[in-house]
């Protein structure tokens, strides 16, 4: 592979881990609890998206388990986009940029 496309997968790489580190820590905080109780959803499904995004961004930044969390987030976030679509929620761009980007680093690292 050309070492400026490896460059560019480790830079999204590490944006995107970072990046879903924060907004799932957000995410999982009690103070979200009430935002995400206008989808009438229970909040465990909260929890579980969230950290399941917490959990694939640590993979996602440690190198030997850089794959592994890619492939989570992944799964996370086509789970999220589902969640949302059912319930009518069609505002998924960002999850879609997140999943495109997951994806990208998944197949980068293999």
């Amino acid at each position: 592979m050309n070492g400026r496309i490896k460059i560019a997968i480790c830079v999204l790489q590490y944006t995107l881990g970072i990046a879903i580190l924060i907004e799932a820590i957000l995410f999982v905080m009690p103070s979200a609890r009430h935002d995400f109780s206008r989808t009438h959803m229970p909040d465990i499904v909260r929890l579980a998206l969230g950290w399941g995004e917490i959990v694939g961004s640590i993979l996602l930044l440690i190198p030997r388990t850089a794959l592994r969390g890619a492939w989570l987030l992944f799964a996370v976030f086509v789970l999220a986009i589902a969640v949302h679509l059912l319930h009518g929620m069609f505002n998924v761009g960002n999850l879609a940029i997140y999943t495109a980007a997951a994806y990208a680093v998944a197949i980068g690292k293999k």
